[in-house]
């Protein structure tokens, strides 16, 4: 399911999914022949003040340096965008059961009005049914339909500066998405016959946290947090006097595994980067916390088994493993097959990229 674009129809070529962070932008093209490979990709640093809690705020600076990355890693220009902010507003409806498309669809725009708090008028809609429940004693069937709403003039500021670096957009997908259609097929495990449903928590750590509750590929519940490693790293440049690209290499440096003692770099250094560092595990973990409960509160709302974890943050030393053992809720950190070559740090970051690129 996707934001789509109106686009000019062009031959089939090479797609980038393309993911942009407040410290980061992460490109890659992927191709399918039987199977997803990946052709070309590149990560690149991003200035700060151009991106935040995922929004543009600077779009000149941001068009100059997807510029650059596409220039050197001689990646196609015709482009899958992320967006996940506090823009987009994602519900799930219960409506009966229609066969007929037109007729779903005003029934979802009928609803929406009073289940989305934006003027439909003014907003990209899209919608797909995800589950449904049997008609209760005799009663007609019915069916959940997750539905998708982005305000235009959002669409449109992350949309304008991919135009100006010269790439070609061919539409925008929630970032969760792509995020599900990345792991899932690689992650998923079967269910015995006779086993109650279950679901998997998707997570993305990365400048904010992308969360999103599928079963298999069918998305169920997704939130975007601000509390990610933005708030991490920006503690490092206040009491560290930091820049952003080196307090998230101290991050990955110091981690969560080892002893203090035992990790080479000024000892006052390396205490103050693990006490920042603990602290922001601790306020991810209430976050999860808060969201898992918020999602069990849903009806129909089935339970979490496990967390598939992916982003930035799931290459940081430890983290994983400290997440579980908070959460008692086994955690697994994972890479998609296409991705195995790459370094566990590049691997993760490109993970949300590579999904956006696939074909939904």
């Amino acid at each position: 399911m996707r934001l789509n674009l109106p686009t000019t129809k062009k031959k089939a070529q090479a797609v980038v999914g393309l993911d942009i962070e407040a410290g980061s932008i992460a490109a890659a093209e992927v191709r399918v022949n039987g199977v997803a490979r990946i052709g070309a990709s590149g990560i690149a640093p991003l200035p700060p003040g151009a991106f935040h809690e995922g929004e543009v705020l600077d779009p000149e600076v941001l068009a100059d340096s997807l510029k650059e990355l596409f220039a050197e890693n001689k990646l196609p220009k015709q482009v899958r965008l992320g967006v996940g902010n506090q823009r987009v507003i994602v519900r799930t409806l219960r409506l009966p059961a229609i066969e007929d498309p037109k007729e779903l669809d005003a029934a979802v725009r009928f609803q929406a009005q009073e289940q989305i708090p934006m003027p439909l008028d003014q907003a990209m809609l899209e919608h797909q049914v995800v589950g449904g429940v049997p008609g209760e004693e005799g009663g007609a069937p019915q069916v959940d339909v997750l539905v998708v709403a982005a305000r235009r003039e959002m669409i449109a500021s992350v949309v304008e500066p991919v135009r100006r670096a010269g790439l070609h957009p061919a539409g925008v997908d929630l970032a969760a998405f792509g995020m599900i259609r990345a792991l899932s097929g690689g992650s998923a495990e079967v269910e015995a016959p006779d086993a109650p449903p279950q679901a998997t928590l998707y997570c993305n750590l990365g400048d904010v946290t992308n969360l999103a509750v599928a079963r298999g590929s069918a998305c169920l519940f997704t939130r975007v947090s601000h509390v990610g490693l933005e708030g991490v790293v920006t503690s490092l440049e206040s009491s560290l006097g930091l820049v952003a690209v080196h307090a998230r290499q101290w991050l990955n440096h110091v981690g969560l595994e080892r002893p203090v003692e035992e990790i080479e770099g000024d000892p006052a250094m390396v205490a103050e980067v693990r006490r920042v560092l603990e602290a922001g595990l601790g306020d991810l973990v209430d976050e999860l916390r808060l969201s898992l409960d918020y999602y069990a509160a849903q009806e129909g709302a089935l339970p979490v088994d496990r967390i598939v974890l992916c982003g930035p943050g799931s290459a940081i030393p430890g983290l994983p493993q400290q997440m579980e053992a908070a959460l008692s809720l086994r955690i697994e950190p994972t890479r998609p097959a296409a991705l195995e070559s790459f370094d566990p740090a590049t691997a993760a970051r490109l993970t949300l990229p590579f999904g956006l690129a696939l074909e939904s």
